[in-house]
């Protein structure tokens, strides 16, 4: 025969419930039927056993349940933090990027006005030098001019020698 209920506390049901299936299958049979006779305070003693452990194991199922559902929950915030920063951080290389390549549109733009403004200094200065040169170019003729005046009139009156 079986213990009362109360030895069943901490059993399983799965415990419970063989014992309870090891009570039908080992009663005795009534003769000439497919009953058996059982004992009427054991099966109740099991049942209220089964009773007292289910609230227990659904809550025990619960709480893995929860748990399970909690790390899942855990989970999906990690992955959704560490797929915004992996998101910011295309973003600040992409910004990065930009500017780069920004700064050196800007740098070729800074260049390039640099060597038109050379080229244009350099057209002005050979401006200036040539303007310059035909300046004096008119001087030195002008002064050649008078030179070679003054001499014509000082060959003009320039006594002869011995005369």
């Amino acid at each position: 025969m079986t213990a009362p209920a109360e030895d069943h506390d901490g059993a399983s049901l799965i415990a419970i419930l063989d014992e309870l299936t090891s009570l039908v299958t080992e009663a005795r049979q009534m003769p000439m039927s497919a009953s058996v006779l059982v004992n009427r305070a054991e099966a109740l003693d099991l049942i209220a056993a089964a009773k007292g452990v289910v609230p227990g194991e659904i809550q025990a199922a619960d709480d893995v349940l929860t748990g399970a559902e909690d790390v899942l929950a855990e989970a999906r915030e990690r992955a959704a933090r560490l797929l915004q920063e992996a998101e910011e951080q295309a973003e600040r290389l992409i910004a990065q990027e930009n500017v780069v390549e920004m700064a050196g549109q800007r740098a070729e733009q800074i260049i390039t006005a640099a060597e038109e403004r050379a080229a244009e200094l350099a057209r002005g200065a050979n401006d200036y030098c040539d303007r310059q040169l035909a300046q004096f170019e008119i001087d030195l003729g002008a002064i050649a001019k008078q030179v070679r005046a003054g001499r014509d009139r000082l060959a003009t009156t320039d006594p002869a020698p011995g005369s």
